[in-house]
């Protein structure tokens, strides 16, 4: 990738080494809070890379303490991205939530996340999407989009079919809860532990470097496709969100982080 094509992101910087990108999501004063202008990078970042038959790995990770503490509510709850919103739910293909994850699955190229701090929402989803996860013991896992009265739709059902059980994802998702490193490798959301997990990924992607990239890539094809769905489950994620988004119990989520003693009312679908 030219210097060229690194110059023009705002949200990430990159870095070329041995043939292995490190892309690292840079809005640290914001613990990598993915904003709309960090997803379309993400894609666009992503579009380049496939294009480069050179770079045989990469490595995902976020600058400062946090790997990506999730979806920038602020850069949401702004009117013209609430519209916008809207349409990326309506339309029948990918929205660009679920696209900026799920382009990194579908690279022909490894994708290793190395995780740290927060880990959380988006954030995790991203994660997901990667074929290898190295998380610190410590760091802080979630599926957080019930705690705002949402759901996970940024591709969770293709990119964790296959990691984890799914009664333990329905506990998480239901639950929000946070749970440690530890417990998140345990469950199969990382795939191993270090305290340095960007140097051991480092380490992983030159081992797999050392391979040849036609097997390497053979190897990522006919496994996911050992767990491939249909674009009708990604679809199902935009209908129940855009449910969600307009429902009556979405803001009493929200007034709920503020009010504990806040009642959600009556179920409304079936």
């Amino acid at each position: 990738m030219s210097n060229d094509k690194m110059s023009h992101f705002k949200t990430l910087t990159i870095e070329t080494s041995d043939d292995i990108i490190t892309l690292t999501l840079n809005r640290p004063k914001k613990k990598n809070a993915m904003s709309f202008a960090m997803m379309r990078e993400l894609i666009a970042a992503a579009n380049d890379i496939r294009d480069n038959k050179a770079i045989r790995a990469v490595i995902l990770t976020g600058a400062g303490d946090s790997f990506c503490s999730g979806i920038d509510l602020g850069d949401l709850n702004q009117p013209k991205n609430q519209a916008f919103a809207l349409w990326e739910l309506i339309k029948p293909w990918q929205s660009l939530f679920q696209h900026a994850c799920l382009v990194w699955r579908d690279l022909p190229v490894p994708v290793i996340a190395a995780l740290q701090g927060h880990c959380l929402g988006a954030g995790l989803q991203l994660a997901l999407a990667a074929d290898i996860r190295v998380g610190q013991p410590d760091c802080q896992v979630a599926i957080m989009e019930a705690k705002w009265g949402l759901v996970a739709d940024m591709g969770l059902t293709q990119s964790a079919l296959g990691v984890v059980r799914a009664d333990v994802l329905k506990e998480l998702a239901m639950s929000a809860r946070t749970i440690d490193g530890t417990e998140a490798q345990r469950l199969g959301l990382i795939s191993q532990l270090a305290d340095e997990p960007l140097a051991i990924a480092r380490q992983l992607a030159l081992e797999i470097a050392s391979r040849s990239p036609d097997a390497v890539l053979a190897s990522k094809r006919v496994i996911n496709h050992m767990y491939r769905q249909s674009p009708l489950t990604l679809y199902q994620e935009k209908c129940w969100q855009l449910k969600m988004m307009l429902s009556h119990n979405r803001k009493q989520a929200l007034k709920k982080i503020k009010e504990a003693s806040t009642s959600y009312g009556k179920r409304k679908y079936r």
